[in-house]
């Protein structure tokens, strides 16, 4: 990586302005439900305080639309930080997120002292990148950090646009994303194989064809595999479908042949009438599949055959579930590739975020996985070998 770290930056006696990603999930009472990715956040901000800095953090929280709506204040985020530093977190609670009181807190604050500024999505003006937005924040500070990897694929007022006004460097949780899933693409150990799953083929179409470049098995289970299995000729019932994508996992079929990848598809799913738990449910082979019935997961036959791929594996990407893992009836292939690759000691095993790192934590091993990625669509989008928007506009490193 030729971005700048926080090795690379003088921060003592400086006001270090850093974006966290504290995207937490909370629950009707405003409680945290996962504190994960304020942990993640904890080498950063520790980092600073311990080097003289005074350090104002910023993030967003959900999806409040650029206003500002009381279930997604950071409020919970101050106190969870406050317990975990173990000093006060001075909170800017401020609904425009930005004026002048907020320019006088941050004035006063002294080396070794923390504020947070309020959801900085509360502003219409975050999600645009508007540039007067990103210079008021940048304003409160003397350098930026940005150590938010769920938001790196966004370019937004306050990781993208802050960088025009302020030298910025990437903070210690980005910097290890980028070293560990750069490593894994440019230069895995061999047999390297790629998990995906999820609902959509169109969602994972840039990173099946970015993969295809350096894998040896590419195992698809979850809803993109009925586009791959109609493709072939097989009735799906009424399984998830995106009917035009049919040539398109069509050419994918046909490439993958070229290249002699090992590209494994379910050879039986666990089929239900009803989009629901408590729905009657049993394993059909996948030439079997009646008219009204829908696959919601992979079979025993399928995890076998994913299982055994995975166990010889030396590196493994897996974004995206094999079936419904939400509802426990269909939540077994899943959890199954889940252990199969905690099971494997000599892999180096990457978990793409979202719903394969919600998978995962489910199950109990996520301190069984190599990196759990924090960002599910930012680590999508480096796995098709796109730049990030947020890692981008960080300063070189000369």
């Amino acid at each position: 990586m030729n971005k700048k770290g926080l090795r690379d930056i003088q921060v003592n006696g400086k006001k270090v302005l850093v974006r966290c990603d504290f995207n937490v999930p909370l629950d009707n009472d405003g409680n945290i439900t996962d504190d994960i990715r304020i942990k993640s956040a904890m080498p950063t901000i520790n980092h600073l305080l311990e080097h003289g800095a005074s350090v104002i953090l910023m993030s967003h929280l959900g999806r409040p639309k650029g206003e500002p709506k009381k279930q997604y204040s950071l409020a919970p985020v101050a106190r969870k930080l406050e317990e975990l530093i173990r000093k006060q977190v001075k909170f800017a609670d401020y609904d425009d997120v930005i004026n002048s009181k907020v320019y006088k807190m941050a004035g006063e604050l002294s080396s070794g002292e923390i504020m947070l500024l309020q959801n900085t999505r509360f502003r219409k003006e975050e999600k645009k990148n508007n540039l007067e937005f990103a210079e008021e924040l940048a304003s409160l500070a003397d350098i930026f950090v940005n150590d938010a990897f769920g938001t790196a694929h966004r370019a937004h007022a306050s990781n993208v646009g802050v960088c025009k006004f302020l030298p910025s460097a990437v903070g210690f949780l980005v910097e290890k994303e980028i070293e560990v899933m750069g490593k894994a693409l440019t230069s895995a150990e061999k047999p390297f194989t790629a998990i995906l799953g999820g609902a959509k083929v169109s969602d994972k179409i840039g990173v099946i064809k970015n993969l295809m470049e350096i894998a040896d098995n590419i195992i698809i289970g979850g809803g993109m595999a009925y586009t791959f299995l109609k493709a072939q000729g097989l009735n799906i019932g009424t399984s998830l479908l995106e009917a035009d994508k049919i040539d398109l996992a069509l050419e994918i079929l046909r490439e993958a042949k070229e290249r002699n990848i090992n590209f494994l598809l379910p050879i039986d799913i666990v089929i239900a009438k009803e989009f629901k738990n408590d729905t009657e449910f049993y394993t059909s082979d996948i030439n079997n599949i009646p008219d009204d019935y829908m696959g919601l997961d992979i079979g025993e036959k399928t995890r076998e055959l994913f299982t055994n791929v995975i166990s010889k594996s030396k590196t493994i990407i897996w974004n995206g579930p094999m079936g419904v893992f939400e509802m426990n009836n269909f939540a077994k292939g899943t959890n199954a590739v889940a252990k199969s690759i905690a099971d494997n000691t000599n892999v180096n095993s990457i978990i793409g975020g979202g719903d394969s790192a919600a998978a995962v934590k489910k199950a109990g091993l996520a301190d069984k996985m190599t990196h759990i990625s924090t960002g599910g669509g930012a680590s999508l989008e480096f796995f098709e070998g796109k730049s990030l928007p947020g890692i981008e506009a960080i300063d070189d490193n000369n």
